[in-house]
């Protein structure tokens, strides 16, 4: 196949610096992401023949703080990442939705006239793309037809939200095809809709919206119908430190109840309390009600609880360190909220497979490696049970943990990510 016309638009000067914006200026990474543009656009012609083409991107996400807090109306702190999803999309006339994407054999297909939920799609990317349908019509948005290729560095498991990335990526084609008046928090919400209706899978909202807004940014759920965002400008490099991901590779058992039974447990608590979440729940009330709690609840169901109060004083006290520059302060907190973790949320392995923690190892010999060096923090990243951990470290203490870490986990365990100042785009228009 000959190269595409259209090619010839990712060498222009304004894409070059669209590509510099969202990755980074070196020019082996404008290579890599321009390359990653240039085989969807093969994709694209090899399988549709629509001419009008959009560029989108979509950050993953990572969680700074509020492990566990937005399903009960918390507070968080999260930033997007230059990791992404990327789709090359074109408007059709026939009212379905085709996507091929990098890695499945079979494109994903929606007609547009049956936008109920259906069993034999949960956990599909096909329940994604109806529910997110399903719910721009409910909000009175338009929906049509479009043909899609789409690739992604987010890797599933990382606990960089690469499920969110993708919700938050088809709303954003919805919206610049047929409407362009859909808000970023809207999207979000309408991601998260599809992931606890179609897709069958309990989440908070704070994934979705850590993609689609971008930056590095505090949440409050106090209303969950309106969350609050602040946004905050912090420069990781300058602190001459590092934020990695560990990916410890985990088990293929599925953790699905042990996601939702945190924050089932959590609002058991609040509802014998006579409340419907932890946020309107104080801890004299838990320590009144405490004889009646262990009994009706159990013990690890008030422990998550307590995770939740302090965890959500800590998203405060982390986003202002950052905001005064206090990052020593900081990398406390980020210690307290995975030892948080482990011990009162009890997140970090399964029950259901005892011997395998890899968590807890990779966590374990985190730190023993921040202790020895002096500084640092560590803590698990995302839902938990496996996957990743979260570590910040000195620039000049990088080599020997990567290499430390590779022999526990094998080689390119450890990712070194930035934090990306865009969410979710239509690349078309900026």
């Amino acid at each position: 196949m000959s190269e595409p016309k259209i090619c010839k638009i990712l060498y222009n000067q304004g894409f070059t610096r669209i590509l510099g914006k969202l990755y980074g200026y070196e020019k082996d990474i404008l290579e890599t992401n321009r390359n990653r543009f240039k085989k969807l656009i093969f994709e694209f012609y090899r399988n549709f023949n629509e001419e009008d083409l959009h560029f989108f991107s979509t950050p993953g996400r990572t969680e700074l703080g509020g492990n566990h807090t937005d399903h009960n109306n918390g507070k968080v702190l999260a930033a997007s990442i230059n990791l992404d999803s990327i789709a090359i999309a074109a408007k059709n006339l026939n009212n379905k939705v085709v996507i091929v994407s990098e890695g499945y054999s079979e494109p994903f297909c929606v007609d547009l006239r049956e936008l109920e939920p259906k069993k034999n799609e949960q956990q599909t990317t096909t329940a994604l793309i109806r529910g997110i349908a399903s719910r721009f019509n409910q909000l009175g948005y338009r929906t049509g037809g479009f043909y899609a290729c789409i690739s992604s560095n987010v890797l599933p498991g990382s606990g960089l939200s690469s499920s969110a990335s993708i919700e938050v990526l088809i709303g954003t084609i919805f919206n610049t095809l047929y409407n362009n008046r859909v808000s970023e928090e809207s999207i979000a919400m309408i991601g998260q809709y599809s992931e606890n209706i179609f897709f069958n899978k309990p989440c908070g909202l704070m994934d979705q919206l850590a993609c689609a807004i971008g930056g590095l940014i505090s949440i409050d759920f106090k209303n969950p119908e309106k969350p609050v965002v602040q946004r905050l400008n912090f420069d990781f490099i300058e602190e001459k430190y590092s934020l990695l991901i560990v990916n410890t590779g985990g088990s293929h058992i599925d953790f699905t109840d042990d996601y939702s039974s945190i924050p089932e447990e959590m609002k058991s608590v609040a509802q014998l309390l006579e409340k419907n979440v932890c946020i309107d729940v104080g801890f004299d009330q838990v320590t009144k009600n405490i004889k009646e709690l262990r009994t009706k609840v159990g013990d690890r169901a008030i422990l998550r609880v307590l995770h939740f109060f302090e965890e959500n004083r800590r998203v405060e006290k982390e986003f202002y360190a950052l905001k005064q520059g206090n990052f020593k302060y900081f990398l406390d907190m980020v210690n307290e909220s995975g030892k948080s973790s482990c011990c009162l949320l009890q997140n970090c392995f399964a029950t259901k497979n005892v011997r395998e923690q890899g968590l807890m190892l990779a966590l374990a010999f985190s730190e023993l490696y921040i202790k020895k060096i002096g500084s640092g923090a560590c803590r698990v990243h995302g839902g938990g049970f496996a996957g990743t951990i979260q570590v910040f470290l000195p620039n000049k203490s990088l080599e020997q943990y990567i290499k430390f870490m590779e022999s526990i986990f094998g080689e390119k365990c450890v990712m070194a990510l930035n934090i990306r100042s865009y969410g979710t785009l239509n690349l078309n228009t900026i």
